[in-house]
């Protein structure tokens, strides 16, 4: 009977520290399990439950006003992948977004000081930029031309020597043509413009000959034109650039979330239904047509996303 009680508590005793163990490995399965403690804008929008996203209201067909005066584009759609994503992933079904207008000038220093969340519009991403923000996976490629009146001769850069270019303030196209007016003493007159719209109507108006900026905006320009037959876009690409969407520096887990949205899109065909949409069918408000078919480099962007900056 001793031998039998004996035998029992050991059984027991064996019985209580293997449950012990269990329950402790399962605690650190938990533990490892565990999602990380949020930071950076993810905290903040759980937090206070609203997301803002910077838009632009001329840049057709990226992010624009529809006859509503609601921003509208193929960023817009980038953008509102991003939303559901976080959404999502921070099981937030209420979660509220808000649209605040941008330009080239504020765009970084709104981002900075907290006032948008994040933008997805036509954004290069390069090397400066990356010093002062982040940048999500790229979601378009686009070369840097110009666009003119077809009757004015001009068929290349070096058509420009001595004539009135405009181009918009804070761009990338404007560093790139001021470097090259000084560098190839062309004598152009270079005016910076506020925005895409005033560019376009200093072109239409006769004020400057050319227009540089990225072909795509280029193509947008033309499209909302009254006669878009009288201009074409011309000259061999100066820069091939990758734009992105931006975010605040040194934030991993908002651009995980980022990313993640704009490779899904890409990867599963999603992408390039956005891209038909708005490049290749008749776009808001006048139902114009870009006509502009998907390009090499955005279909190598499409097979392999990543957010490196292309040149």
């Amino acid at each position: 009977m001793k031998q039998l009680h004996s035998l029992r508590c050991a059984t027991t005793r064996s019985g209580l520290i293997a449950a012990a163990t269990l329950m402790a490995f399962a605690t650190l399965d938990g533990a490892s399990a565990a999602e990380p403690e949020l930071t950076g804008t993810l905290l903040k929008v759980r937090d206070e439950h609203v997301i803002t996203i910077g838009y632009r209201d001329a840049s057709i067909p990226f992010s624009y006003y529809d006859a509503d005066q609601k921003p509208i584009g193929y960023s817009i759609d980038v953008a509102n992948l991003i939303v559901e994503r976080i959404k999502a992933n921070l099981k937030l079904a209420d979660l509220k977004v808000r649209a605040i207008p941008i330009t080239s000038q504020n765009r970084i220093s709104l981002l900075q000081n907290g006032t948008i969340d994040f933008e997805c519009t036509s954004t290069t991403n390069n090397a400066e930029r990356a010093q002062q923000v982040s940048f999500s996976n790229s979601f378009f490629v686009i070369g840097t031309r110009l666009l003119v009146n077809r009757k004015s001769g001009i068929k290349d850069f070096a058509d420009l020597k001595g004539k009135t270019v405009v181009v918009g303030a804070g761009t990338t196209s404007e560093k790139i043509l001021r470097r090259m007016n000084v560098e190839k003493s062309m004598g152009m007159d270079v005016i910076s413009a506020k925005d895409h719209t005033e560019s376009f109507l200093m072109l239409s108006t006769g004020r400057a000959k050319a227009m540089m900026m990225d072909d795509a905006l280029l193509a947008g320009e033309r499209a909302k034109a009254r006669n878009p037959g009288d201009y074409e876009i011309v000259g061999t690409p100066q820069t091939y650039e990758a734009y992105g969407c931006m975010l605040r520096r040194n934030d991993a887990q908002m651009k995980a979330a980022m990313d993640a949205a704009i490779a899904d899109a890409q990867k599963s065909g999603v992408a390039a239904k956005i891209y038909r949409r708005w490049f290749q069918q008749p776009i808001p408000p006048k139902h114009v047509n870009l006509h502009l078919p998907l390009s090499p480099r955005m279909e190598a962007l499409f097979a392999n996303p990543g957010d490196k900056p292309t040149s």
